[in-house]
């Protein structure tokens, strides 16, 4: 972003060189004439900020964020504007004197919060993207003002009560299904979210919000202030079994952190990953691991052990109010699982399977590891490590010659291949600076309908990872598409954490982050099909959502990417046939342990939510449950509870983080539909039953109804054993 503000050291030195005296009595007037000057120089900055934040997107493409020229300055005044136009346009739908009808009060609300809307777009990257101490500052005040605005929407009775009217109407009889999907959401959000509660008890409900909003932002800052905090720097005799593009990573890293000469591991898992993977530095593997699955659990300022124990208390009072037995129960009441004890049943029957397997990968990698290093025991640390000498042992496999045919431009030419054969999407990048971006690594295309040459949207990319910038990989929206006041665009947005190459070198990634570039492209091909007329449909049912973003992971793996896209970073030659068989042949190999550390994450988080918190040692409580699971000692949970940001720093994925293996037997039986068609997974038939049915509905339609439309029957959960390479009982 970039800051607007003037120095006042600046102008105090600009003014003093002007006055030509050193006279204390004109010093005097002079600092005090300074002091007026730069308080009124602030406050018109800060009215510019505010005006720019609030102001209507401009430009082409219906209008386009002004990243380039927002500051922080007027972020606070900009929200409260906002809050306190959002509020007059829900007050006057409230009072209303005409009697409650979908078109004045349903319709009605989707017209309204644009203004913040606007707003939040540039809070969610200063938060995600571009965060600094200045704006963490700002994001811990507004937290609680937030969360008590949000309040004041969902207590208000008389809203509720139009709401309410319309919801048991014979109007809605008369209502499209996407309108009555409207609706029942609409009343829904209200009455699950303390609407039909009355003084104290609504009270206590909208105070529990607000202290929630404060722990939950203070959760993610500390995570991000122990990934910031804890680099480990090398030197060049510590770099042992690093690959090339690895240590040119690392160089790049260190340098940007103004360590020229060294190389950086950074406290972020696409750092972590390849070091833990290749490093023949155990020692220094074991730092790195303790670094990366320490992060706020070191007992300092920055520990969230203290902070998670508040969030379940908390949490499970809020839902008491509302007559549900736990967090857990009230979470699932509207998803897909229904219930905690199917989400349950899913991953513990999944579980013996996974933890089996990881006894044989365990056994295999223990056989290299005495012959030869002489270890006695698979420690955490060492788990990726010999995992890969096994992979090249039984495949013949080479992750790191895999890599050097993964670099990261191609993958994004080959999403976009996927995107035109599927959905007939064409991406053209916009490089005339008319679509204005937050950082220089962002880049912006315009997607289109290949045959009509029709604007769909734009899709913009940061796949860097820098300081300030939260870890991991996303997908978001700045806009999306509705029609009930006339069609608008979409604006989507991928956001990764690769580390550049050096020197203009091609970013190399592993076969796992390329799976993972595809799956959050994925996320936004859902957002760019879209086709629903309200924006509340533009939502998504947790356990379901991530479905479509987890089928798009198995077009990587198609000849047609491979055969095109996946070429020598050097030599630019295609993948060699005998190397792609080997990948073929390793597509289910060390699946258990990746089962299993999801798993372990997801039966902890579930567990949480379930119990009655009161007195909770968050560590002891996830030691307890992952022993009574028989979890293997050789690895940890894919996320320790103390950085669990998916549950911790938000209610995004609390009591839900289930939802990626929920969605992973509609992902499996989803890929089978095309393996069995007649053109594979570019059969045009079943990509436009795909299209239709289960990316451009978004939430018009419940998840299980649309499953069904597309497939001709629910979900079979054989098909996640079978692509797993787990047994399947009959």
């Amino acid at each position: 972003m970039k800051k607007t503000i003037v120095s006042t050291f600046l102008l105090s030195s600009i003014l003093m060189a002007c006055t030509g005296t050193n006279s204390t009595v004109e010093k005097t007037a002079t600092e005090a004439k300074l002091a007026v000057m730069s308080a009124a120089e602030n406050a018109s900055d800060v009215e510019q900020s505010k005006a720019l934040l609030l102001a209507k997107w401009e430009g082409p493409y219906q209008g386009v964020p002004a990243f380039d020229k927002v500051s922080l300055a007027g972020l606070i005044p900009a929200m409260e504007e906002a809050m306190k136009i959002n509020l007059a346009e829900i007050d006057a739908i409230a009072n209303n004197s005409a009697s409650p009808t979908f078109e004045n009060t349903i319709v009605a609300m989707e017209r309204t919060g644009k203004d913040l809307a606007r707003v939040f777009t540039y809070y969610g990257i200063w938060r995600s993207n571009e965060s600094s101490p200045e704006f963490r500052e700002i994001q811990a005040k507004m937290a609680p003002t937030l969360s008590a605005f949000f309040s004041k929407i969902n207590q208000n009775k008389a809203l509720f009560a139009r709401v309410q009217a319309v919801h048991n109407s014979d109007e809605v009889k008369s209502l499209t299904p996407e309108q009555q999907r409207l609706v029942h959401l609409t009343y829904n959000g209200f009455s699950r979210n303390g609407a039909t509660l009355d003084g104290d008890a609504k009270k206590r409900y909208a105070a529990i919000n607000q202290k929630l909003a404060e722990l939950h932002t203070k959760f993610g800052d500390n995570v991000l202030a122990d990934e910031e905090n804890y680099v480990l720097y090398l030197t060049k005799n510590q770099l042992g079994g690093l690959s090339e593009s690895i240590i040119s990573s690392a160089a790049s890293a260190a340098e940007a952190r103004d360590h020229k000469g060294e190389y950086a591991i950074t406290n972020t898992r696409s750092s972590m990953d390849p070091f833990l993977t290749y490093s023949t530095e155990r020692e220094l593997r074991k730092k790195v691991w303790d670094s990366y699955y320490s992060r706020g659990n070191n007992g300092d300022e920055f520990d969230n052990n203290a902070i998670i124990a508040e969030i379940l208390q908390l949490r499970h009072e809020r839902v008491g109010l509302l007559g549900y037995k736990n967090y857990a129960s009230w979470r699932l009441e509207d998803r897909m699982a229904k219930s905690p004890e199917n989400a349950i049943k899913l991953m513990e029957s999944v579980w013996p399977a996974a933890i089996a397997r990881v006894d044989e990968e365990v056994a295999d990698m223990l056989v290299i590891g005495e012959a030869e290093d002489g270890i006695e025991k698979i420690e955490p640390w060492d788990y990726r490590f010999y995992a890969e000498k096994v992979r090249k042992d039984k495949y013949d496999l080479d992750s790191a010659e895999v890599k050097e045919y993964l670099q990261l431009n191609k993958l994004r030419e080959a999403m976009f291949y996927v995107a035109g054969r599927l959905f007939n999407f064409e991406f053209t990048e916009i490089k005339d600076g008319s679509v204005p971006v937050f950082n220089d690594d962002v880049r912006v295309w315009e997607v289109t309908d290949k045959t009509s040459n029709e604007h769909i949207g734009l899709w913009y990319l940061d796949p860097f990872a820098r300081k300030g910038k939260r870890s991991g990989a996303w997908a978001t929206t700045y806009r999306s598409y509705t029609t009930f006041d006339g069609k608008t665009n979409v604006l989507s947005s991928n956001n990764s954490n690769f580390t550049k190459g050096v020197d203009g070198e091609p970013t190399l990634i592993s076969w796992s982050d390329a799976e993972t570039y595809f799956h959050e492209f994925g996320h936004a091909l859902h957002f760019l099909s879209a086709k629903v007329a309200y924006p509340t449909l533009n939502g998504g049912v947790r356990d379901y959502t991530e479905f479509q973003s987890q089928l798009l992971e198995h077009w990587l793996a198609t000849d047609e990417v491979i055969n095109n896209y996946l070429v020598h970073y050097k030599t630019g030659k295609p993948m060699p046939k005998e190397l792609i068989t080997k990948i073929k042949q390793a597509a289910k190999f060390n699946e258990g342990f990746k089962t299993t550390e999801y798993l372990a994450s997801a039966l902890v988080d579930m567990k949480f939510h379930t119990v009655d918190p009161t007195g909770i040692d968050a560590q002891k409580f996830e030691r307890d449950t992952l022993a009574a699971l028989n979890m293997p000692e050789s690895m940890v949970m894919r996320h320790r509870s103390t950085q669990f940001g998916h549950v911790f720093s938000s209610e995004g994925y609390a009591s839900s983080y289930y939802g990626y293996m929920w969605a992973e037997v509609l992902t499996a039986d989803a890929a089978e539909a095309f393996e069995q068609s007649p053109g594979g997974f570019y059969d045009k038939d079943v990509a436009a039953k795909l299209v239709e049915h289960l990316f451009s509905v978004r939430n018009a339609v419940d998840p299980a109804e649309a499953y069904r439309a597309f497939r001709g029957r629910d979900a079979d959960v054989k098909a996640l054993m079978r692509d797993r390479g787990f047994p399947v009982t009959k």
